[in-house]
């Protein structure tokens, strides 16, 4: 979810699903037109709006990668205590060697 700013409203703070979000466009004012057809109006700019989903899909991304290592780093110290070796503290980060 990216946080953004109504237009009008006060500036009224929402978050949106940033998956829905079909296009961004400047007329003057920025309107996102979302895959349920609907259009909202934003104070940021179109570019300020991908910023924010470049941002949340990094970080979904960097949370699944972080996710995966700690699971790998279980599957391991359990392999290696069921054949008899002393679990790892951790495993290191896998390099592009």
């Amino acid at each position: 979810m990216i946080k953004l700013h109504r237009f009008g409203h006060q500036a009224e703070e929402f978050h949106l699903n940033q998956e829905l979000i079909v296009t961004v466009e400047a007329n003057p004012d920025t309107v996102i037109t979302l895959a349920t057809g609907h259009k909202i109006v934003v104070v940021e700019s179109p570019e300020r709006v991908a910023d924010r989903v470049r941002l949340a899909r990094a970080e979904i991304i960097n949370e699944a990668v972080r996710r995966r290592r700690e699971q790998r780093e279980r599957e391991l110290r359990a392999a290696r205590t069921r054949d008899g070796e002393p679990a790892l503290a951790a495993v290191p980060p896998a390099t592009g060697a």
